[in-house]
C-alpha cells in the first residue's frame, strides 16, 4: 500500500476526507445526503445555477425526498453546491454522477461524461479518488476517463490519482429503499483503487459488494436493467398475444405469481420509462459491436417495448371508432407524465411518446399528474414543455371523449374517474374486475 493510499484511506476513516459530487440530481443529491449523514463534508458540482441557489438556501427541487433532510445537513454546514468547477482541486474524492443519454440512433451519448472529466482534469492532484456513478458501457472508466484524466493533468493512473466504478442503483419514490440501504457495487480500474472506493461507500451505505475491476461493476448495472427491460417485454408480448385471445393477462399474471417457485412476477405497460432500463440496454448492444457480436434479446426486446405506445393510441382510436368517433377533433385526458407512479419524475416516460402520438394523429391531449403541475422541458420533447396539469374533477372528466391512463398514480380517485369518464384505456391493470367503459391495454 504506497504512502497516497494509506493517507486517503485514513482521511475517509477520520471522516476528514472531502467528498464532491458533480451532478446534484436524482443520484447525486441523494448519495450527498448519504455521506453527510454519515459526518463528511460534501460539496455538490452542478451547471444549473438554479439547483445550486436552491441547495445553498437549504432547499429541495426533488419531491420524494424530506426538505427538512436538506435543509438540515446544509444549516450543520456538512452540504454546499457550487458551480465553480475549479473547487474540485479540494476534494480528496469526486463522484460523478452525471447523465448518460442515448442518441437519436440509440447509440450511447458521452459528452457530458467527457466534459466533466475534462473539467476534473484540469484540477486533478496526487492522491484524488475519482469514482464514476453513470451508467455506462463496459471499459468507459479505464478507458475513456483514465485516457482524459491523465492526459489533462498530465498525472499518472496507479501512480498519482485512484479511479474507480460504482453504478448508482436509486429507485425514487421505492418507500422501502434508500441510497443507504441499496447494496453498493465497487470496482476499481486497479487493485488500490478498489480497495480506496470500497472504503470510502462503507463509510456511507449499509452494505458494499467489491468486484474484480471497473468493468466488472459497469457491467453489473447494465445486467441488473437489461434483465428488467427483457421480462418486461416478454411480459409486454403476451398482453399483445392474450388481448387478441380474449385473455386478460392481470388476470393471469396474478395467477401465475401464486407459485412459490420458478416465476417472478414483472407487469406490462405502456412502454419503459425512468432513466434507466429503457437506456442502459444499449449501452451493452453499441460496446457488443466492437468485439463483432450482436446481442439479440436486447435487440428485440427493445423493439417490443419501444412499440407499446403506439400499441396503446391503436388501441384508443378503435375504442373512439366503436363509439362513433375518430381519434383526429377527439379530446383526450392523459393520466400521469411521471414514469412510475407517486413520483413526479418524468425522465423518458412513455406519456411523452403517448401525447406526441394523438396530437399527430390529430388528438386535442391535456394531462394531469398530481405530482408534476406543468410539463418540463425534455430533450426530446421540448415541443410538449409548459402544458398545465388540469384538476381532475368529475366535470372536466366528463368533458373528454377519453381518458388514457399512463401512470397509475395513488393520489387519483380512480372510482371518480370510472363512473365520469366515457372511455378509459388502462395500460396499468388499475381495473381488474373491467367494466362497460374500461379497455385495457
Amino acid at each position: 500500500m504506497t504512502d497516497l493510499e494509506k493517507n486517503l484511506a485514513a482521511r475517509i476513516a477520520s471522516r476528514e476526507a472531502k467528498v464532491g459530487i458533480v451532478g446534484m440530481g436524482y443520484v447525486g443529491l441523494p448519495l450527498a445526503l448519504a455521506f453527510c449523514d454519515q459526518g463528511f463534508s460534501v460539496l455538490g458540482f452542478d451547471v444549473d445555477r438554479a439547483k445550486v441557489e436552491k441547495l445553498e438556501k437549504g432547499e429541495n427541487y426533488i419531491q420524494h425526498l424530506h426538505g427538512d433532510h436538506i435543509e438540515k445537513v446544509v444549516k450543520e454546514g456538512k452540504l454546499h453546491a457550487t458551480t465553480d468547477f475549479s473547487r474540485l482541486a479540494e476534494m480528496d474524492a469526486i463522484l460523478v454522477a452525471v447523465p448518460t443519454p442515448l442518441t437519436r440512433q440509440r447509440e450511447p451519448e458521452m459528452r457530458y461524461i467527457v466534459m466533466t472529466s475534462e473539467a476534473i482534469a484540469k484540477t486533478l492532484r496526487k492522491g484524488q479518488l475519482v469514482v464514476l456513478e453513470s451508467t455506462t458501457y463496459p471499459g468507459t472508466t479505464d478507458e475513456l476517463v483514465r485516457a482524459i484524466l491523465e492526459k489533462g493533468s498530465g498525472l499518472t493512473f496507479g501512480q498519482d490519482f485512484f479511479l474507480a466504478f460504482s453504478p448508482e442503483r436509486e429507485d425514487p419514490g421505492n418507500p422501502s429503499f434508500e441510497t443507504r440501504t441499496i447494496p453498493k457495487v465497487v470496482g476499481g480500474v486497479d487493485e488500490a483503487s478498489g480497495r480506496l472506493a470500497e472504503t470510502l461507500y462503507q463509510a456511507a451505505v449499509a452494505k458494499v459488494v467489491r468486484v474484480g475491476s471497473a468493468r466488472a461493476a459497469e457491467a453489473t448495472k447494465l445486467t441488473e436493467n437489461i434483465f428488467r427491460a427483457v421480462n418486461i417485454a416478454l411480459v409486454n408480448e403476451l398482453k399483445v398475444v392474450y388481448d387478441r385471445m380474449g385473455i386478460d393477462v392481470w388476470d393471469v399474471l396474478d395467477a401465475a405469481e401464486t407459485k412459490p417457485f420458478g416465476f417472478m412476477r414483472f407487469n406490462p405497460g405502456p412502454g419503459l420509462g425512468g432513466h434507466c432500463i429503457p437506456l442502459d440496454p444499449f449501452y451493452l448492444t453499441w460496446k457488443a459491436r466492437e468485439y463483432g457480436l450482436a446481442t439479440r434479446f436486447i435487440e428485440l426486446a427493445g423493439e417490443v417495448n419501444l412499440a407499446m405506445p403506439r400499441y396503446v393510441v391503436d388501441k384508443l382510436q378503435g375504442a373512439l371508432n366503436d363509439a362513433g368517433k375518430p381519434l383526429k377533433g377527439a379530446k383526450v385526458l392523459l393520466l400521469g407524465l411521471a414514469y412510475k407512479k407517486n413520483v413526479g419524475d418524468p425522465r423518458e416516460s412513455p406519456s411523452f411518446e403517448l401525447m406526441d402520438l394523438m396530437i399527430e394523429r390529430g388528438a386535442e391531449v391535456d394531462y394531469h399528474d398530481p405530482h408534476i403541475p406543468e410539463s418540463p422541458h425534455m430533450r426530446r420533447w421540448a415541443h410538449l414543455a409548459g402544458r398545465k396539469s388540469v384538476p381532475l374533477e368529475a366535470a372536466v372528466i366528463a368533458g373528454y371523449d377519453a381518458v388514457v391512463i399512463s401512470t397509475d398514480h395513488a393520489a387519483v380517485d380512480y372510482d371518480l374517474l370510472r363512473e365520469h369518464a366515457k372511455i378509459v384505456v388502462d395500460t396499468r391493470g388499475v381495473y381488474r374486475e373491467g367494466g362497460p367503459n374500461i379497455v385495457k391495454a
